[in-house]
Parts: C-alpha cells; structure tokens; sequence
C-alpha cells in the first residue's frame, strides 16, 4: 500500500468563505498515481470545515444566510465561549454544522464523484493561516 501526505494552507481576508479546492485534491491524487484507494480532506482547526457540495454561488449564498441563521455571530455576549476573550464561538457552531473532513473514493487513479460533487474549504474565522490535511492511501 502507497499513501501520500499534503497540506494545503488558507488564509483568507474575511471571516467566512467557502473556497473549491478540488483541483489542488485533484492535483495530489493524480500526483500519487494510486489507482485505487481512498483520498481523506481534513480541515484542521476547530473553526474551519471541509464539505464536499455544488459549487454554485447561489447554493453557497444560501449557506451563509443558513449558518448566520443557525448560529449568529452578534451579539458575541450571547456565548459561553466568549467570555475567554475569543468572539469566535459561532465559528466553532457553524464547523459542527459543516463538517470536518471527506472522504472520497479513488478510482482508475481518480476522485469518484457523483454528478455535481466538488471539495470546498469552509472558513468561519479567518484572516489566519490555517491548514488542510489531504492524504492519499490505495494501491
């Protein structure tokens, strides 16, 4: 068995975005010439997500009014996390939301989607550098 360990780094200059990293997926995966196997994309801090959807502006419109809704980042009193000093904890509401990592299947050396599917970073917190995890295990 082959596997191979990237990071990918975001910093982005708003709080939230939703950036499509599937080509930089797509980059390590042919790069590792596994033909089958399994890619994981993990998104490793506690206020960023990684999702895989359709990359219509719309749709990601959509899931910023939907996370704001669910957990609203002001008033920043209303959190318990708050009062450490941070104003981020809808950031750390809105990853649950998201999710933290994908797992998507290899096949004839590459990413097995569904009609539509692509890899998005979700920052709820930015303006810092934060990483991604792609590994590539498989044969």
């Amino acid at each position: 068995m082959k596997s191979k360990t990237e990071y990918l780094t975001f910093n982005t200059n708003t709080r939230r975005a939703f950036i499509n990293i599937t080509p930089d997926v797509r980059r390590t995966v042919e790069g590792t010439k596994i033909m089958e196997g399994l890619c994981l994309v993990n998104a490793m801090h506690i206020t960023a997500s990684v999702f895989v959807n359709d990359n219509e502006s719309g749709l990601h419109e959509d899931f910023e009014i939907w996370l704001e809704k669910l957990a609203p980042h002001a008033p920043t009193e209303q959190y318990k996390h708050n009062e450490t000093g941070e104003d981020n904890a809808d950031a750390h509401l809105k990853r649950q939301m998201m999710g933290r990592e994908v797992v998507i299947a290899i096949t004839n050396g590459r990413l097995d989607f569904g009609p539509w599917e692509q890899i998005f970073y979700g920052e709820f917190d930015g303006r810092r550098d934060k990483r991604v995890l792609v590994k590539v295990i498989g044969e």
